[in-house]
């Protein structure tokens, strides 16, 4: 298994991935054109063609054995910047009377778009028969979350100082938000799905223009929709558990359809930035001994044919990282080439 940029010629398989994504993935929509779109987009980010805060970053999780793809995620460089990106923050009022010595605080929703020109963790998608089970499959979530900040460490330059990534908000066993029904719906004349599609098709001006720009007191709300407030779908609880190991953290902020958590942090202070270094790399012939576990992540240093991969062993006193051919074909590297690791023992 590998991570690479998507290509033109993954625009079938990507699109399969979208179909089996379910709903609230708003990221990643199934419509081809869309989805063309996102592709010739990161073409022309890893060709260093589009403007920094213009940039986005596909990646693809390949399958080497059968040429599949068994997941992807992304990077954007700058949110924000060509249309809103809106969310709600939550607050607290006080009220307060004098007369009958009475003080109360009431939770509130105000309407925002604090994380203009943050860069966001995004699209992460892994499909079920390459989750857990299978020994061979047992670290690709991790890779294809961690890898993101392999390639943000060693291209920093490109990136602002704060990340964000959205997760999915609770949904029903009938694929129903309770916080959409509640809230959402009165002010959308739309069911979830439509408005779900055109925000991920980046059609987002509706929001501002219909969406209160006054504070929702979230006593009004139901107390089905109040729980959903900051809560994650069961299926994105893997990835907002990897992600706070990272030291992404909530800090307040809510999908405005669904009500799921928006986690943030520095950049410099998420861990896998932090603890990644490089290393000289040599390749051996024939097949080296590995650890039965892979706890080291690599990356190439290049922007043009960047990989990422897990790797059998880590470096030495010196800090070579050396590999065998199956390995270097992997990341397609030679000896006197650098690599990015991650020591994820050690992160941990």
């Amino acid at each position: 298994m590998r991570m690479r940029p998507i290509v033109e010629t993954d625009i079938d398989e990507l699109q399969a991935l979208a179909r089996e994504t379910g709903v609230g993935f708003t990221s990643l929509p199934d419509n081809r054109e869309f989805l063309a779109a996102r592709i010739a987009s990161t073409v022309s980010a890893f060709e260093e063609r589009t403007p920094v805060d213009q940039r986005l970053y596909f990646f693809v999780l390949e399958d080497e054995e059968t040429g599949r793809l068994a997941g992807c995620c992304a990077i954007e460089g700058q949110v924000g910047r060509e249309t809103p990106f809106y969310h709600y923050r939550l607050g607290t009022l006080a009220h307060s009377s004098v007369q009958l010595d009475l003080h109360r605080t009431i939770d509130t929703l105000f309407l925002s778009s604090d994380h203009t020109g943050d860069a966001e963790v995004a699209s992460l998608f892994l499909r079920p028969e390459y989750r857990g089970g299978d020994p061979r499959h047992q670290r690709n979530g991790a890779l294809l979350s961690m890898m993101r900040w392999l390639f943000m460490a060693e291209f920093r330059d490109r990136f602002p100082e704060k990340v964000l990534a959205e997760m999915r908000g609770v949904f029903d066993e009938r694929g129903r938000s309770p916080f959409w029904e509640c809230l959402g719906s009165n002010f959308f004349p739309l069911d979830f799905d439509e408005a779900d599609k055109l925000t991920g098709l980046g059609q987002k001006s509706f929001i501002g223009e219909l969406m209160p720009k006054f504070p929702i007191y979230t006593p009004f709300l139901s107390e089905e929709a109040r729980a959903c407030i900051g809560q994650v779908h069961e299926h994105t609880r893997p990835a907002l558990a990897m992600l706070k190991k990272q030291g992404l953290r909530w800090e307040g902020y809510i999908d405005i359809f669904d009500g799921g958590p928006t986690v943030e942090a520095y950049i410099d202070d998420v861990r896998g930035v932090r603890l990644s270094r490089r290393c000289r790399v040599e390749v051996k012939a024939g097949a080296l001994e590995t650890t039965p576990r892979p706890r080291w992540l690599a990356a190439t240093t290049g922007m043009a044919g960047f990989r990422a991969a897990w790797l059998g062993r880590g470096p030495d006193e010196q800090g070579v990282v050396t590999l065998d051919e199956a390995e270097a074909r992997r990341l397609e590297v030679a000896s006197g080439d650098t690599l990015r690791i991650l020591d994820t023992e050690e992160e941990a």
